[in-house]
């Protein structure tokens, strides 16, 4: 049975907040920054259901299968906004990590509320985007019972993928619908049922986690390095030379020369270097690794 939203945690009103409309700009900021403190603390308790959930789902992405974010409104753009920064970052796939929010893609400029209460449509919307055996479906809903998160999470279980509940509510009706669920418990938020605010903070860390760890384990990285990353603008450009130089004690002139040589890729360009190869042979050698540059240059 659904919770009534009086009931949830993240629905409380506080009191110790309950004059802000009386507070200055000073006190206001100092309020806020000391609720946001209590967020990390608050992840941190649900580590324990956040390790075998993004187990599982590195276990589906190395076999090939697909990540996909589903919610409304807050919930639903932290989705969107996760899965858009995998390909720049990583250099994933365009379809490898997928941001689905109610209402489509205008909902990320402009309120779509209604939307969240169609759950036909979230599971319609997962059908579209052909879930399926070998995915991973994250729902996300800071109230845990969002009606189009749950129809999502229910369609992509008959389809066979993997499910992942995250919300801000304990023994919430989307946790109690997939396969893991991840509850932050925050408590209820400066301004009473605005959980872009807390809430939305602690999803933001959890999708961080999920993506990022996700990419570290598939071999995205070299240490600390996202050697995966795609070089599309000065900047990025200047970063991937300092990493290739990093790792390989060139010096910039010899880092940028390899670079071009690689097509601005910071892993192949690390092994023309190191390991005193061609382009070719350097990009054999990391689809024999399955892109693990640290295999590819035989330290694993």
């Amino acid at each position: 049975m659904t919770t009534p939203l009086e009931q949830l945690l993240t629905e409380q009103v506080d009191a110790r907040y309950a004059d802000i409309d009386a507070a200055s700009v000073g006190e206001l900021a100092t309020m806020m920054n000391e609720a946001d403190t209590t967020v990390p603390a608050a992840v941190r308790a649900a580590l324990g259901q956040i390790v075998p959930a993004v187990e599982a789902i590195v276990a589906g992405l190395r076999e090939g299968g697909r990540l996909f974010y589903i919610g409304a409104g807050t919930a639903g753009r932290m989705g969107v906004l996760d899965a858009s920064e995998c390909p720049p970052t990583f250099n994933t796939a365009p379809d490898q990590v997928n941001g689905i929010v109610a209402g489509g893609l205008d909902a990320l400029v402009e309120a779509q509320e209604g939307a969240e209460d169609d759950e036909d449509a979230g599971a319609a919307d997962i059908r579209a985007h052909g879930a399926g055996a070998g995915d991973t479906v994250v729902g996300i809903a800071s109230s845990g019972r969002t009606p189009y998160v749950l129809g999502a999470l229910r369609a992509a279980r008959e389809l066979g993928a993997l499910t992942v509940g995250l919300s801000c509510n304990a023994d919430s009706d989307i946790g109690l619908a997939a396969d893991f669920p991840i509850e932050v418990l925050v408590g209820p938020e400066v301004v009473a049922g605005s959980t872009r605010l807390k809430a939305g903070t602690a999803q933001k860390m959890v999708l961080n986690m999920i993506s990022t760890i996700s990419m570290v384990q598939l071999g995205k990285t070299y240490g600390n390095l996202m050697v995966d990353m795609r070089a599309t603008n000065a900047k990025l450009r200047e970063r991937a030379a300092r990493m290739v130089q990093t790792v390989t004690g060139s010096d910039r002139a010899t880092a940028l020369s390899a670079l071009e040589l690689a097509d601005m890729e910071v892993k192949p360009a690390i092994l023309l270097l190191r390991a005193g190869v061609d382009i070719d042979e350097a990009r054999r050698r990391l689809h024999r690794a399955g892109g693990r540059l640290r295999a590819a240059l035989g330290e694993e």
